[in-house]
């Protein structure tokens, strides 16, 4: 293996820090949206505001006159008539508020990311190289807003339940956004490794990349798991009802949508995803912890490996609980957190550049 260091240890200057201070901050409210949507659909509250008014919707129901109104909105939506034909006025803004609070702090994201962009770039302090980045990073948050009422529509029309692909959809691309927010953030703040191997690096590199592809492919289908109620099926660990592999994984024609639609093997391929991903996190670890590299790689991935296997942990708790909300939103947000690890870990493992980018 070939040593490379970096010539200095070279930090952002002060005039950039606090750019990536307001995406650290909007990765935070990132966060804190993924576990209040979690919350929204566990509580089945997803459904309960039929009309999408970007904006002029941010105030809730003010008078009585109001709320009569947007409840026959519901009315007339399948869930109301399959599922809550018995439900009244108080019991139907006990779900609309989850749902207001839920596109509330949608939009709250979009501001904290627009003002403070437009004040950055109206004072010359967005770099050239850097401002395509943010602006896609906008662009980006609004195509989640449009993406999330496409899903909320999926059960507003004949099934009284949003399509398990539409919030499949929704939840993959608040991820990839977290990812890349925290990402241009830690080149920001830290735009030079101090320390590497170049061979091993590289090798980690291509590990650490696979790790987080597969963890994006467990979180797919932990929102297959959700959207088709999955969870509640089979509620026990390591076996599911008794059966390692159960009977019905194949009820479906042809075979190939089982994984896709059919509940127990959709639970059954989130766990052995989560289980495959888990092991290849952890070998990943071994191997930093063996290769001795230099700098903060070697604490990134400790503490990735601690966070997938707490993340393992939650999900188990998850199912013997019978998704119990609290536990079922920490595994969400403990998903963006493993995320966050690798993120980080691929970050302290980049190469050497001999020019780095003038934003840097």
């Amino acid at each position: 293996m070939t040593a490379i260091t970096a010539s200095e240890d070279v930090r952002s200057p002060a005039s950039t820090r606090p750019i990536a201070w307001w995406l650290l901050l909007c990765c935070a409210m990132v966060l804190a949206m993924a576990v209040i949507g979690a919350i929204t659909r566990l509580t089945e509250s997803g459904l309960s505001m039929v009309e999408w008014k970007p904006l002029i919707g941010i105030l809730p129901p003010l008078s009585e006159t109001e709320w009569n109104r947007v409840f026959d909105l519901y009315k007339a939506t399948p869930e109301y008539r399959v599922y809550n034909s018995a439900m009244d006025l108080a019991a139907f803004k006990s779900i609309f508020w989850w749902e207001w609070f839920h596109r509330l702090w949608g939009q709250l994201i979009g501001f904290v990311f627009l003002i403070p962009f437009l004040r950055f770039w109206v004072q010359g302090r967005i770099p050239k190289d850097l401002w395509p980045k943010l602006a896609g990073l906008f662009l980006l948050g609004g195509l989640q807003g449009v993406i999330g009422w496409y899903m909320v529509r999926s059960g507003l029309v004949n099934s009284p339940e949003v399509s398990h692909y539409r919030l499949a959809l929704h939840l993959s691309t608040a991820i990839l956004i977290y990812g890349l927010l925290l990402r241009t953030a830690l080149g920001i703040l830290d735009p030079l490794p101090l320390a590497g191997w170049a061979t091993e690096s590289r090798r980690l590199r291509r590990h650490t990349r696979i790790a987080l592809g597969l963890v994006g492919v467990t979180i797919v289908w932990g929102a297959f798991v959700a959207g088709t109620d999955a969870g509640f099926a089979y509620n026990s660990f390591p076996l599911m009802n008794g059966h390692v592999i159960p009977p019905e994984v194949g009820n479906l024609s042809p075979w190939w949508i089982n994984p896709l639609e059919n509940t127990a093997a959709i639970q059954l391929t989130h766990r052995a995803l989560a289980l495959l991903t888990g092991l290849v996190v952890l070998a990943l670890v071994l191997r930093v912890w063996l290769a001795r590299l230099p700098g903060r790689a070697y604490r990134a991935a400790l503490a990735t490996g601690g966070l997938v296997l707490a993340q393992i942990a939650l999900g188990i708790a998850t199912l013997l609980s019978v998704v119990w909300i609290p536990i079922a939103a920490a595994h969400q947000a403990g998903a963006i957190l493993v995320v966050s690890g690798l993120v980080w870990l691929l970050h302290e493992l980049r190469p050497i550049v001999a020019k780095p980018p003038r934003w840097r």
